[in-house]
């Protein structure tokens, strides 16, 4: 599969045809998981219709513990990295992970530079060591490249970056003109911190951005940012598709030590308010217990530093229930082309929690709580049904007239539900 920017500037396509991104998150793969493990995990995913994979191309500094022992670069007998020499065995077994998710029609989205790997960033304060010096990441980076172009990947040029300084920012600006000088055809994007929504203009500008990537992120005090940052993103200049890239991962806990884990309504809740907000290209699901690739009994060491309670087995995370919700979504996405949805603002009620987007010739609506929906839109003119998003029924809706306004009546489900109108 090779994903291409779309001529609207607000989606992607596979060889003209309209995509969905619908991507799984899987930073780890490549120092946890054994060849086996990876197929099974495949495998499922693909029965999901998941099509994109995020994963990090160097070792995931939060990542679980794992057997295989595998680096990417040499180390010296202080422990110290020596950036200037590939493990060969490390990059030859990841590049063969690649090619069999290549071969299931997987499009592998790859970060180049975690922040960790960067200086003055915020996980300096929990990783001091082990920086890559500025003048390994053009070689790093034009290895990596001419590694894995073949398989056609999307390059996340930075993994969860706070962009804190010159120095740091100049690390991803050689990584970012590398990529697109080896490998121009290759999308790019940037993996942001939680919860951040301005980018250096460096990058903003750079022609050779491709989408924006943003993270709604894990902090329970802030996950109205999964639709406020999509609108944000949406209304800037130039124009370029918008994907949510990291909402709440399913099970994993609140951070900064809070008491409390994302049910898969919170997670379905993030993706359904960041498509219809702004971020109508795609979105990225995320299991506690896959992204870490955690096994049973080994470490997890993040607790010092977002505070995140302890993984699932991977095995159990890769069967959560809301993997399904995110695949029921790209269906209804593609089955009512809704692909780079427009945000409208018609949504008379006093929250911004209720969200709806359209085309031509559709509107969609999202409704996490049940109510009557109040409309600035003639409602008249579409036939609507209600889509119950847990047991996935489809009930005929009939809108109303109420003071000049339009009204959705309140459904019969118990629990949220998407309004889809088509016109008559």
């Amino acid at each position: 599969m090779t994903i291409q920017i779309a001529a609207d500037r607000r989606s992607l396509e596979n060889h003209g045809k309209p995509l969905f991104y619908l991507a799984d998150t899987v930073w780890s793969a490549f120092t946890n998981a054994t060849l086996e493990e990876w197929e099974e995990y495949l495998d499922y995913r693909k029965m999901q219709g998941f099509n994109v994979l995020q994963i990090n191309i160097l070792r995931q500094w939060d990542a679980s513990g794992s057997d295989l022992e595998l680096e990417p670069f040499a180390e010296h007998e202080d422990g110290t990295t020596d950036y200037s020499v590939y493990n060969e065995r490390y990059f030859d077994r990841a590049e063969e992970m690649v090619r069999m998710a290549a071969e299931r029609g997987f499009t592998p989205a790859l970060v180049l530079l975690w922040c960790n790997y960067v200086p003055d960033t915020w996980a300096t304060k929990f990783q001091k060591n082990h920086k890559m010096p500025l003048e390994a990441v053009k070689p790093y980076v034009t290895y990596a490249v001419n590694r894995f172009s073949k398989f056609n990947p999307v390059y996340l040029v930075s993994g969860d970056t706070d962009f804190p300084s010159e120095e740091a920012n100049a690390y991803y600006q050689t990584a970012l003109e590398t990529v697109k000088r080896i490998s121009p055809s290759s999308l790019t994007t940037l993996h942001i911190q939680g919860r951040l929504r301005n980018i250096p203009e460096t990058f903003a500008n750079h022609e050779g951005l491709d989408f924006y990537m943003y993270q709604s992120g894990h902090n329970s005090e802030f996950q109205a940012y999964a639709h406020e940052i999509a609108e944000h993103f949406y209304n800037q200049a130039p124009v370029r598709p918008v994907i949510n890239g990291e909402p709440c991962y399913e099970q994993i806990s609140y951070s900064r030590n809070v008491y409390g884990r994302y049910s898969a309504f919170d997670a379905r809740k993030a993706a359904w308010q960041s498509l219809l907000a702004g971020g109508g290209a795609g979105v990225t699901y995320g299991a506690h217990g896959i992204w870490s690739w955690h096994k049973k009994g080994k470490s997890f060491g993040i607790v010092e530093g977002e505070g995140f309670d302890s993984p699932y087995d991977w095995r159990s995370a890769l069967r959560f229930e809301g993997a399904w919700d995110y695949s029921f979504i790209k269906y209804l996405f593609d089955q009512y082309k809704l692909v780079g949805a427009k945000p409208l603002d018609i949504v008379l009620n006093p929250t911004k929690e209720i969200r709806a987007a359209g085309n031509e010739d559709t509107i969609v609506l999202y409704v996490p709580v049940n109510t009557k929906v109040r409309l600035d839109f003639p409602v008249e003119d579409y036939e609507f049904i209600t889509i119950d998003l847990v047991q996935r029924r489809f009930a005929q809706t009939e809108p109303f007239r109420e003071n000049e306004y339009g009204v959705i009546p309140m459904h019969a489900f118990e629990h949220d539900v998407v309004i889809i109108g088509r016109r008559k």
